[in-house]
C-alpha cells in the first residue's frame, strides 16, 4: 500500500483546513497538544506507530474532503491492514487526540468567559438573568418581576445513568492538563514556557499510558464519589458566585452593601445511590451510604468556609460593637464549648463577630462528627446564628462585611443544607405491585420485598439524620394508574408497622410511554384525592411534582411523535394544575443525546407550553453532560445563568403568547407530522426481525460489556424485543454506528407529508418547538455519516431495512437544509458546524476500526475465542473514542 508523499500530505491537510475559520488561540493549543501527542507516540517504543496513525489520519481527511469512493476505500483498506495490536494502538491514539482537542476547545471557551468576566456577548434577554429580569420588568412591572425572581428555582438532578464513556483516571489527567494550559497562558515565555511544556509532555505521556477502558464496572458507591468530585471542585463555590454575579447585575454598585435581591434559586438533587429501577446493585445500604458521603462533603465545606470567614472578621468591638443578640449568642456558645471559647477569646479578645464564627465552625464540625453536645440538629439552626451575626454587623454599620463573604456562606447553607443534594429514590411500579402481593399473601417475604421495605425505612433514617430536605421524593417509573402511586404509601405503612411513623414522602409519577403521557391528567386528577396525597398537598401549599420521560417515549413512537406528545402532555397537565389550584413542577427526564431530549437547555425551556414552567425547572443531568456542564467553574456559572434566565423569562407574557399562538397556528402541521412520522417509525421498528437486526448492525450487545456504570443495559436478556431494552443503549448504539437514528428517524417523512416548504420555513422562524426540533436534528445529522452508515447496515443482511434507514436519512437531511437555508447542515450555527467538521474525519478513522472489529465478530464461522477477545477489545476501544469524538453517548 503506497504511503502519502509529503506534498500529498500538505495538500490534503491544507484543503481540509481551508475555510475553517479556527480562532488562532485554539489552533495554537491544538497544534501544541497534537505535537506533544506525536512526541509521545514516537517515544512509546512501538515501531512506526506514529507513521501508521498519520497514514490513517491523512486517508480519512482525504476521504472526507474528496467524498470519492476511491478515497474512502483507501482509508478502509489502511484500517483493515493493521494487525489487531496495531489497530488497538491506533484507536487509542485517535481517542487521546479527541480528549486533547476537546480540552483545547473547552479551555478556549473558559478563556473567552474570563475575558468577558462571564458577561453575555450581546444584550440578549435569554442569555443572562440580569437581562431576563430587565425584559420581565418592562413587560409586567418591577414589583411583579421581583415576585417572579423570588420564586425562581432551578433543580438539576444528577443521575448515574451509564453514559460517561471515559474513565475517571482519564478525566483527572485531562483536568491536570487544563491547569497546565492555564499556566501556559500566563507564562512569560523562555524558561518558564519550557518548564510548562515539559510538564504537559509528561501529562500527555501519562494519558497515553493510562488504560482507556475501566477494568470493571463501577459500583454505585464509586458513582457517588465521582459526583462528589464535581461538587468539591466547582459547584460548592460556583453556585454562590453565580448568585453574586446576578446580584451585581441587578443592584449595581450597591451589591454587597445591601441585602441581596437574588434568591438562592439552585437546588441539587441526585439519583446516584437512590435509583434502583432495574439496578440490583443499589440497595438500602448503598442509599444510606450515599447520604452519608454527601453530608460529609458539604459539612466539611461549610466548616472550612465558616472558619475562613471567621478568621477574616477582624472587626474591633470599638468600631463594630456587637448587638445584644450577638452577645447572647456568644454566651450560649461559650457555655456549650467552654475550653474552645476561652482559647478563641484569648486570640480574639475584642473581635466578637470573629469569635462567634469560629465557634460556629466548631459546631459544624461537631455536626459532621456526630458530637451531640455541640451539633446542630438542622441547617435552620445554623442559618439562624449566621443571621444574628449579619444583623449585628449591619447594626454596627459594617454592611459590607454582613453581605460579603458571610452572605456567600449563608447562600451555601440555604442551597445545600446539611445534605448537599436531595437523594431521590426511583423504583418500577411493577416491583411495588409484586411486593404488595407478597405482603397480602401472608407468605414469608422474598429478598426483593424485604429490600423494598428497607428502602422506606432508610428514607426515614436519612430524614431524621439530615433533615426532611435530604430525602423524600419517591419516583414511580412507568406510572400507569393512580393506584401505582398510592402503592408507595401502602408500602411505607407496611415498612414501619402499625405503630411506626412512615417517612414524609412526595410520591412523583413518571410518565414515560406515549399511552402513559396521554393518560397523565386523568391519573393526576384521581390521585390528588387520595388521603396521603391530599394531606401532603395541604402541607406543601398544594405543590406537586410530575416527571416526564423523554427516553422511552422516543423509543416508543419515534422522536417526532414523542416531542409533540411531550408538548401536549405538558400543556394538558399544566392546564389541569391551574384549574386545580396546584403549583406544578414538571421534572424533565432528559439525557445528553438528542434521542433522549438532549440539546441546548435554554432554547428547550423557552419553547415549553404556557404555565408549564412558571419559574421552576427541574431536569436530570447525567454521564458526560454532568462533567461538560459543571466540571469547570466558569462553564458551570455560565450554564446556570443561561438556564435560570430562560426559566425566568419563559413566563413573560410575550413568550407565553408567542408559544400559545404558534401552537394554535401550526396545530395542523403538528398533527400531520405526528401521524406521518409515527407510521414511518413503526414501519421500521415493527418490521419482522427488527430487534435482532438492530443488535447485528450496531454494537448494541457489546455495549453491555463496556464498564460505563453499575446499571445493567437492559431489564431482561432477550434481543427479540426492543421493549426490554433501556433507552440509553438504544441511543448509544445508533450513535456509534454514525446513524443517530434515535434523534431524527421519521422527521423527513413528516416534513414531506406537510410538503409546503414556504410554510415550514415560516414555522421554523415563528414556532419555537419546531425550531428547536429542527436545530437538534441538524446537529444529529451533521454528526452522522451516510457512507459509514451503509457499511454498518450491511452487516445485517436486510437490504429492505437498510434502504429504509438510508432513504429516511437522506430525506430528512434534504428537508432540514431547505427549511433552515444555507446549503448545508448547521449553516446557521457556524461555530458548532466548524467543531463537527474538524472532528468528523478523525471520528471516521475510529469508525473504520470499529467496523473492522464488528465485521469479523459477525462473520460466519465465528472467530475462535482468542481472536474474538482481541476483536472485542478493539471494538470497545473504538466505542470510547467515537464517544469522545462525537461528544454524545446516551
Amino acid at each position: 500500500m503506497q504511503d502519502f508523499t509529503r506534498t500529498e500530505a500538505i495538500d490534503i491537510v491544507g484543503r481540509f483546513e481551508a475555510g475553517q475559520e479556527i480562532p488562532e488561540q485554539i489552533r495554537s493549543d491544538v497544534r501544541l497538544l497534537g505535537q506533544l501527542l506525536g512526541t509521545v507516540l514516537a517515544e512509546s517504543g512501538s515501531p512506526e506507530l506514529l507513521d501508521d496513525v498519520e497514514r490513517l489520519r491523512l486517508a480519512t481527511i482525504q476521504a472526507y474532503t474528496d467524498e470519492t469512493p476511491e478515497a474512502f476505500a483507501r482509508a478502509a483498506e489502511i484500517a483493515d491492514s493493521f494487525t489487531i495490536d496495531r489497530a488497538d494502538e491506533v484507536a487509542r491514539a485517535f481517542t487521546a487526540y479527541f480528549h486533547l482537542t476537546n480540552l483545547a476547545e473547552e479551555h478556549h471557551r473558559v478563556r473567552v468567559l474570563r475575558e468577558r468576566d462571564g458577561r453575555p456577548p450581546r444584550q440578549d434577554p435569554t442569555d443572562s438573568v440580569g437581562e431576563a429580569f430587565a425584559q420581565l420588568t418592562a413587560e409586567i412591572g418591577e414589583e411583579a418581576a421581583h415576585e417572579r425572581l423570588a420564586a425562581l428555582r432551578f433543580h438539576p438532578v444528577f443521575t448515574a445513568h451509564p453514559t460517561e464513556a471515559r474513565r475517571r483516571a482519564v478525566s483527572d489527567s485531562i483536568r491536570r492538563l487544563s491547569d497546565l494550559l492555564d499556566e501556559l497562558d500566563g507564562s512569560a515565555g523562555g524558561v518558564d514556557r519550557a518548564r510548562v511544556e515539559r510538564s504537559m509532555l509528561e501529562e500527555v505521556d501519562t494519558l497515553w499510558r493510562t488504560a482507556p477502558l475501566r477494568p470493571e464496572k463501577p459500583t454505585p458507591t464509586d458513582e457517588v464519589r465521582a459526583i462528589m468530585a464535581v461538587f468539591d471542585e466547582t459547584l460548592y463555590t460556583s453556585i454562590p458566585d453565580i448568585y453574586r454575579r446576578i446580584d451585581d447585575a441587578l443592584q449595581g454598585g450597591a451589591s454587597g452593601a445591601v441585602p441581596p435581591v437574588v434568591p438562592p434559586f439552585v437546588r441539587l438533587g441526585t439519583w446516584v445511590g437512590g435509583d434502583r429501577d432495574g439496578n440490583p446493585f443499589v440497595t438500602a445500604s448503598v442509599t444510606k451510604k450515599a447520604a452519608g458521603i454527601a453530608s460529609e462533603h458539604v459539612l466539611l465545606g461549610l466548616e472550612r468556609t465558616a472558619a475562613r470567614v471567621g478568621r477574616g472578621l477582624t472587626l474591633d468591638a470599638t468600631t463594630t460593637p456587637p448587638s445584644d443578640a450577638l452577645v447572647a449568642l456568644w454566651q450560649r456558645l461559650r457555655a456549650a464549648d467552654e475550653e474552645a471559647a476561652a482559647e478563641i477569646a484569648k486570640r480574639s479578645p475584642d473581635e466578637p463577630h470573629r469569635r462567634i464564627l469560629l465557634l460556629i465552625a466548631r459546631r459544624v464540625a461537631a455536626t459532621r462528627t456526630r458530637n451531640a453536645d455541640l451539633a446542630y440538629t438542622a441547617p435552620e439552626q445554623l442559618l439562624e446564628e449566621l443571621r444574628i451575626v449579619q444583623h449585628s454587623l449591619v447594626a454596627a454599620g459594617a454592611a459590607r462585611q454582613a453581605y460579603g463573604h458571610l452572605q456567600h456562606l449563608v447562600w451555601q447553607v440555604e442551597t445545600f443544607g446539611f445534605h448537599l443534594a436531595e437523594l431521590e429514590v426511583r423504583q418500577h411500579s411493577a416491583v411495588h405491585r409484586r411486593v404488595l402481593a407478597e405482603i397480602e399473601s401472608g407468605e414469608p417475604l422474598s429478598e426483593l420485598a424485604e429490600e423494598v421495605l428497607e428502602v422506606v425505612r432508610t428514607i426515614a433514617q436519612v430524614q431524621r439524620r439530615y433533615g426532611l430536605r435530604a430525602a423524600g421524593r419517591y419516583i414511580v417509573s412507568f406510572t400507569q394508574s393512580a393506584e401505582d402511586l398510592a402503592n408507595v404509601h401502602r408500602l411505607a405503612r407496611a415498612a414501619v408497622g402499625p405503630t411506626g411513623t412512615p417517612p414524609v414522602l412526595d410520591v412523583v409519577p413518571l410518565f414515560e410511554t406515549f399511552a402513559d403521557l396521554q393518560a397523565a391528567p386523568g391519573i393526576l386528577a384521581e390521585i390528588v384525592e387520595h388521603p396521603e396525597f391530599a394531606s401532603r398537598l395541604d402541607e406543601t401549599g398544594r405543590r406537586l411534582e410530575v416527571m416526564l420521560g423523554y427516553s422511552d417515549s422516543s423509543k416508543d413512537v419515534g422522536p417526532v411523535a414523542a416531542t409533540l406528545a411531550l408538548y401536549e402532555a405538558q400543556q394538558r397537565i399544566a392546564t389541569w394544575a391551574d384549574d386545580s389550584d396546584i403549583t406544578l413542577t414538571l421534572f424533565h427526564g432528559r439525557g445528553g443525546a438528542l434521542g433522549r431530549g438532549g440539546g441546548p437547555a435554554n432554547s428547550a425551556i423557552l419553547a415549553q407550553p404556557p404555565h408549564s414552567v412558571d419559574g421552576r425547572f427541574k431536569l436530570t443531568e447525567q454521564g458526560e453532560v454532568i462533567f461538560a456542564r459543571y466540571g469547570d467553574q466558569h462553564i458551570a456559572m455560565r450554564h446556570i445563568d443561561q438556564v435560570a434566565a430562560a426559566v425566568l423569562l419563559q413566563s413573560a407574557p410575550s413568550i407565553e403568547a408567542r408559544n400559545e399562538d404558534a401552537a394554535a397556528r401550526y396545530a395542523d402541521v403538528a398533527a400531520t407530522m405526528d401521524a406521518a412520522s409515527r407510521t414511518r417509525f413503526f414501519e421500521l421498528v415493527k418490521a419482522p426481525g427488527f430487534a435482532p437486526w438492530f443488535a447485528t448492525v450496531t454494537p448494541m450487545e457489546e455495549l453491555g460489556s463496556l464498564a460505563l456504570g453499575s446499571r445493567p443495559a437492559r431489564r431482561g436478556l432477550s434481543v427479540e424485543s426492543l421493549e426490554d431494552l433501556r433507552a440509553i443503549p438504544w441511543v448509544f448504539a445508533w450513535t456509534q454506528a454514525r446513524i443517530n437514528l434515535a434523534g431524527w428517524f421519521g422527521l423527513g417523512t413528516a416534513l414531506e407529508a406537510v410538503g409546503d416548504l414556504e410554510r415550514l420555513s415560516v414555522a421554523y422562524r415563528e414556532w419555537p418547538l419546531f425550531r428547536t426540533m429542527i436545530d437538534n436534528v441538524a446537529m444529529g445529522l451533521a454528526k452522522s455519516d451516510g457512507r459509514i452508515a451503509r457499511h454498518y447496515l450491511a452487516l445485517g443482511d436486510r437490504d429492505d431495512l437498510a434502504a429504509l434507514v438510508l432513504e429516511e436519512m437522506e430525506l430528512t437531511r434534504s428537508w432540514v437544509i431547505r427549511i433552515v437555508g444555507g446549503g448545508e447542515l448547521l449553516a446557521n450555527r457556524p461555530v458548532l458546524q466548524r467543531a463537527v467538521k474538524l472532528r468528523s474525519p478523525y471520528v471516521d478513522a475510529l469508525s473504520l476500526l470499529q467496523l473492522r472489529a464488528l465485521r469479523h465478530l459477525r462473520a460466519q464461522p465465528a472467530p475462535d475465542a482468542a481472536d474474538a477477545a482481541e476483536l472485542h477489545r478493539l471494538l470497545l476501544l473504538s466505542v470510547s473514542g467515537v464517544a469522545a469524538g462525537l461528544q454524545n453517548t446516551g
